[in-house]
């Protein structure tokens, strides 16, 4: 069985997804950012998943992580963050974030049950970083020291791996939302999403405002 982790932060405006203000507001990007959240929660709630653990960076937890065992993220970069929670849990392990609301369970059902002959998984986000990362025995010490948030993030990390001696198995690449650019791709990926409804909104609302 393969434990689930997302991490994630509250939604607080102007401390989350800022690169969408401008156009959005900090109030809107806040919001776009909770929909985010929703999307990705509600995309893995079919996963067979043995745990389900909410890495979490704030107080209020997002609606629908009732069934996550919520854990704090320690103090430190991203990479002493992943590392932290990966020397903690036993067994198979896939993290994801919460900035790809496209995602699909299809882009993940390859790790729900954990085949045998795959050591690592590893999905490519298309600003060169990663949207997923599992392994099937958790060691924080391929992740920590991976500088994070670089164009080479991605390609570092994969290498870490690979110089591991482990099997990798590649997911999809996908567009992580970062800027308003990658807003626009995700929501025309996956139009059913609230994501896309809400970024739908706020483009009308900003359009009638110009008028």
């Amino acid at each position: 069985m393969t434990t689930l982790i997302v991490i994630a932060k509250e939604t607080i405006p102007g401390k989350v997804k800022t690169r969408l203000h401008p156009p959005l507001s900090l109030e809107q990007a806040a919001i776009l950012a909770a929909a985010s959240i929703s999307d990705t929660l509600a995309a893995v709630e079919p996963l067979d998943a043995s745990r389900r653990i909410l890495l979490f960076d704030g107080v209020k937890p997002p609606i629908g992580s009732a069934a996550y065992d919520l854990v704090a993220q320690v103090d430190g970069d991203l990479d002493e963050r992943l590392a932290a929670i990966f020397d903690e849990v036993t067994g198979p392990a896939l993290l994801i974030g919460m900035d790809t609301p496209q995602i699909t369970l299809a882009d993940l059902a390859e790790a729900f049950p954990w085949p045998d002959d795959v050591d690592a998984f590893f999905g490519p986000a298309n600003d060169g970083g990663f949207w997923a990362f599992g392994l099937a025995e958790p060691r924080g010490d391929l992740i920590r020291g991976v500088p994070m948030s670089r164009d080479d993030t991605g390609r570092i990390q994969l290498q870490r791996l690979f110089d591991a001696g482990l099997r990798v198995k590649l997911l999809p690449t996908i567009t992580d939302v970062d800027t308003i650019d990658d807003a626009r791709v995700a929501a025309e990926i996956a139009p059913h999403t609230l994501f896309a409804s809400m970024l739908a909104h706020f483009t009308a609302v900003a359009s009638v405002r110009a008028e």
